[in-house]
């Protein structure tokens, strides 16, 4: 747990994300997490995938996660206070899913923010801002495709209800901004949740998508842009392209083995 003055801390403005092509990718398999993941007795993780559910047809039903970004996860996990959990809803996203998101959405953010007499530049600017363009270049890799990039929420685990950010998942509003509730006086518990998880994942070593209170990154070029490094993941466009994806129960074999810094400080359970 880490100390109250870090975990309501004030989120700072941060600017959006600019091109970044500093990179030196490693070869990171990636890890399946189960439905379920319990630290000690506690459930700290739960999974709820929202692209299956709405019926994308090119939505896969696995959540894939980087190594790396997963042992900062489970740090991040150790720092939630008691009786509270992450709720995830995306991770790893291949190209075609990107893609058909990109497109079901453009119509809705234009008419969202009343873009329709901007050119067709400018209207990617923004849209960009909320929905990567599915970009196959290299250098331009939409974030989910790295396994990096992670969608999440809290929930309380006794009620398994959500927290109130004030805007639910996807929605296209200056509200989806983190920092939109920091001048609030009149809704500090929205305010408090929004510190909550920003302080808890970027504590962890994530960095976040300011347009996007609950998109994280770890090892992509978001978070390769705003800690000045280079970037580690590179996109890979389809599932099967994936060379390596390790069992949940092989990975925490792993850690425990190593010694890494996260496996002396939690017993980690899962249920399929």
């Amino acid at each position: 747990m880490i100390p109250y003055n870090i975990i309501y801390k004030k989120i700072p403005e941060i600017k959006t994300p600019e091109h970044w092509t500093e990179r030196d990718f490693i070869d990171s398999p990636f890890i399946e997490i189960p439905q379920i993941v319990k630290i000690g007795e506690e459930i700290k993780i739960i999974l709820d995938l929202q692209y299956p559910k709405l019926g994308m047809k090119n939505a896969i039903d696995k959540c894939l996660i980087r190594k790396e970004a997963l042992e900062k996860l489970l740090l991040a996990c150790t720092y939630l206070p008691k009786g509270l959990a992450f709720k995830i809803w995306d991770v790893y996203r291949p190209w075609d899913l990107q893609n058909e998101l990109y497109y079901a959405y453009k119509p809705d953010i234009i008419k969202q923010f009343k873009l329709e007499k901007l050119s067709a530049e400018e209207q990617e600017g923004i849209i960009n801002t909320y929905v990567a363009i599915p970009s196959k270049d290299k250098d331009l890799l939409p974030a989910h495709t790295t396994g990096g990039a992670i969608d999440l929420t809290i929930i309380n685990n006794e009620t398994m209800k959500d927290l109130d950010f004030g805007i639910e998942f996807d929605a296209f509003s200056d509200l989806t901004n983190t920092t939109a509730y920091e001048n609030n006086e009149e809704d500090e518990t929205i305010k408090n949740n929004r510190r909550l998880l920003y302080n808890i994942m970027t504590q962890a070593g994530f960095t976040n998508l300011p347009s996007e209170l609950w998109h994280y990154d770890y090892g992509d070029g978001n978070w390769g842009y705003y800690n000045k490094r280079k970037a580690i993941y590179e996109g890979v466009f389809k599932i099967d392209e994936i060379n390596h994806i390790i069992p949940f129960e092989e990975f925490i074999k792993y850690i425990k083995k190593e010694n890494t810094d996260i496996s002396n400080e939690i017993s980690v359970e899962f249920e399929k």
